[in-house]
Order: structure tokens, then sequence, then C-alpha cells
């Protein structure tokens, strides 16, 4: 999954058209313009939500919002780069649930929970670097190998639970720690989950827009044989693009059951939809080479967003999906209109 144009991080941003003109001079910078026009989208919707409940832009439901898409955003940093590389992780909440039970059962059999924690992220990490492999090394795409991983992960992550679920009780030794991670405050304020997420997702700034390897990723997801006859290991990039969507993927499982204290083999279903709609509807070109992490961000709190908003309206969550599916339409159809639009131009 290729596309016929690169778009290194250090290249200017293009002229701002439509929103993106409204937007302050420093946000220009910082954003392209398929990002300023999310950015303004995600503006309105804030507004719309503020008309819309009283009780929409108080600092204990935006606080809960940024818990909630905590783990939906960790995951989508690690997808931006597979993503950008121009192929795709369906796989990724199955490795969420897989990395979850791995570290439930440890904690469960007596392992301190830091040992257990480490196991889970390996466990995410084993499984990106066996989609990436199965790649790069086989040349199956992308999409075939993380169809299929998705229900092998998930058959394991069954298979090793017995099918049955798994509870920490704060009784435990170091459980009560533990779940400081995903239920304890920074500050007696500011959600642990989210303070995650923003480190997580300022490392994946700086290692896409500030490093080699993010110069690369663009340069492969552009087009994959250009960047092969000027040097660029396309093979290692993915391979290391994989690995990154499993070591988010399992760290957002461990959070998640820092959270819950429980897991189940079912955990996490649907997420890999949620997880790259974000991506995309941040600014990523579906076909790779296009897109940034601050769309991402961007993307992510647009999601949690809207789902509050729905919440506190009552919405059912069966329209709530059907909403959100349309957004997900939306961007990528305005994604294809605006390449359209350059090729003309």
């Amino acid at each position: 999954m290729t596309s016929t144009t690169s778009k290194p991080p250090t290249a200017a941003a293009p002229s701002a058209t439509g929103p993106a003109r409204q937007l302050p001079l420093a946000l220009r910078r910082l954003l392209h313009a398929r990002e300023a026009g999310v950015f303004a989208a995600l503006v309105l919707l804030f507004l719309l939500g503020t008309v819309l409940s009283p009780t929409f832009a108080q600092s204990d439901n935006l606080l809960s919002v940024g818990q909630q898409i905590a783990q939906i955003g960790i995951m989508a940093v690690g997808a931006t780069f597979v993503i950008l590389n121009g192929e795709i992780d369906l796989s990724v909440g199955s490795t969420y649930a897989l990395s979850a039970i791995s570290t439930g059962l440890l904690i469960s059999d007596g392992w301190n929970w830091p040992a257990a924690m480490l196991a889970g992220l390996a466990v995410g990490v084993l499984a990106g670097l066996l989609n990436g492999l199965a790649v790069v090394a086989l040349g199956v795409p992308s999409f075939i190998v993380t169809l299929g991983t998705l229900s092998v992960f998930r058959g394991v992550a069954l298979l090793i639970s017995d099918g049955a679920p798994i509870s920490l009780s704060s009784s435990q030794p170091g459980v009560a720690e533990f779940n400081l991670l995903g239920q304890g405050r920074l500050f007696g304020v500011i959600p642990m989950q989210f303070v995650l997420f923003a480190a997580v997702a300022a490392l994946g700034v700086v290692l896409l827009s500030r490093s080699r390897f993010g110069f690369n990723t663009y340069a492969v997801g552009g087009n994959q044989e250009a960047a092969r006859l000027v040097g660029v290991n396309v093979k290692r990039v993915k391979l290391t693009a994989f690995v990154l969507s499993g070591f988010t993927a399992g760290l957002a499982g461990v959070l998640g059951l820092s959270f819950l204290s429980y897991v189940q083999g079912v955990t996490g279903q649907g997420l890999e939809l949620t997880v790259i709609s974000a991506v995309i509807i941040g600014g990523a070109a579906l076909f790779g080479g296009s897109g940034t992490m601050w769309g991402t961000v961007i993307g992510v709190a647009f999601i949690g967003l809207l789902q509050n908003i729905l919440n506190i309206k009552g919405i059912s969550s069966f329209w709530q999906t059907v909403v959100t599916g349309l957004v997900i339409v939306a961007a990528v159809a305005a994604d294809t209109w605006q390449r359209k639009r350059k090729t003309r131009a």
C-alpha cells in the first residue's frame, strides 16, 4: 500500500485554505492544511458541546474525557507509524487483550507487578514483531497478516485464560500499587492514564518529526521503491513500525487491566477500528506518506469529545456507532477529494 508522493517531516506546510486561514500563525505552522481543518472541527465540536450541556465544559467532565481517550490514544500513536508506512494493523485490539491477560495471570500467580507489566509489554512487542516479520519477510499484505493475527492473538488469549475472566483484588500483594497506573491521579487531579498518553504522544511527535526513522517513515509511505533506491532500509522501517504498534497496544492493555482490575478474552474487540479511525480522522492518508502525530492526537480528541457529547445527550450506543462510522467515511472522502485536487493542480 503506497502512494506516489512523500512528505518528509521537515517539509514546509502547504498554504492554508478554508478553516486553516482562521487559525493563528503559530498553529498554522504547527498543523498542515488537513490537520488545521480537523482542529477547526474539534473547536466547533467543543463549542457545540458547551451549548448542548452546561456540564460539558466543566473540568470534571473534560478530565473524564481525557481518561477515556488515553488508551485509544496510546494505541493510535503506534498505529500512526504503521499507516504512514502504507500498511495497516488490524490486530491491535487482540494484542491489547493478550497483553492484559498475560499481565493479569502473572500477577495472580504471584509475580510482582513491575515484572508482570514488563512481561505484558514484551508480549505486545512480540506480537508486533510477528506481524512485521510476516509482512517484510514473507511479503504477505499487512491487511491479510493482521486480519489473521487478529484471530490468532485473540485465540491465544482465550486459551491461556481458559476463557475465564481474570479479576485482581486489592488484597493481593502489589495490586493496589499496580492499580495506581490506571486509577491514580497526578497531584490528585489529572488522571495518570492521560499523563501517560501525553508522554507517549510527545515521544511519538519527536520520533516522527525529529528523527531519521521518522523521515524514512514518510519516504517509505510516499514511494517505497524510491526510498529503497536512495538507501532507506524499507524492511527495517516497516518492521520497527509494527513493533511500535504492538508495544503501544500492549501498554494500553496493561493500563486497561490496571484501571478495571478485570480482563477477559473478548476484551478489546473492535478497538482496532476506533484506533484506525482516530488516525484517519486526524489527517493521515490511508495509503501512507501523509499525516502527522499532532493530527492523530486531534483525531483522538475529536472521537472522545464526540462520544462524550452523545453520552451526555443520552444517545443510544447503536446510534453512536452509526455517527462514528459516518465521520470516518467523511474523513476518508475528504482525503480522497484533497488528493484529486492536488493531482489536477
